[in-house]
């Protein structure tokens, strides 16, 4: 093959190549997890419990939760509530001492979450709180939430809430000796499964 072939040839590989590499950063950009982060919490203070949050879209990839109507009703960014029992919370470890706790949030679910810290009445299991009309239970008595994607605290009450898909929030908080229920309370979550239990044992430090 003559040079004055080779070097067209040449041109239209580099080309695809370049091609690749911008669709490839286009799809990451635009794709079914742009609104994703990946970022991760400094060190915290106190007894550090680690919080994963999931669902089911995150186990069965993109699309999997987002068509159709799943559960009573729809939240109010449009998206249909996830089916009962497709959503979780999990703590590690547990129980940890009173005083000062700080929670490590990490959603490695496809739809964003949050974490609320709510007091565990006496007899009450997690889970038996009763969801409104709008998909949410009743905060009140909250002592301190997750809800800023790579930040500390409680996001802004304003779209996007909450803890985005592959991102992590933190808070640390004091907490007395008890029993506390974790919970998501995006519309629709906490009904789905987005609940467990850390319990709080010995006197506070």
């Amino acid at each position: 093959m003559g040079s004055h072939r080779v070097r067209p040839a040449l041109i239209v590989a580099i080309a695809a190549v370049a091609l690749g590499i911008a669709s490839t950063a286009s799809l990451a950009a635009f794709g079914p997890f742009a609104g994703s982060r990946s970022c991760a919490a400094p060190a915290l203070s106190g007894t550090v419990v680690d919080v994963t949050l999931t669902d089911m879209g995150g186990m069965m990839g993109p699309g999997m939760m987002g068509n159709g109507s799943y559960g009573p009703g729809a939240n109010n960014n449009g998206y249909p509530w996830p089916p009962k029992g497709t959503t979780r919370v999990f703590v590690n470890p547990s129980t940890v001492p009173a005083g000062q706790v700080s929670l490590r949030v990490r959603n490695k679910g496809a739809l964003t979450h949050e974490v609320v810290v709510l007091p565990l009445p006496q007899g009450q299991l997690p889970g038996q709180r009763v969801s409104g009309p709008d998909g949410k239970v009743d905060e009140t008595g909250s002592l301190g939430e997750a809800s800023r994607t790579c930040g500390a605290g409680e996001g802004m009450d304003i779209a996007p809430y909450g803890i985005a898909a592959g991102a992590s929030g933190w808070t640390t908080i004091t907490l007395p000796p008890g029993r506390y229920e974790l919970i998501c309370n995006i519309a629709g979550h906490y009904w789905a499964g987005m609940y467990t239990e850390l319990d709080v044992s010995g006197p506070s430090r």
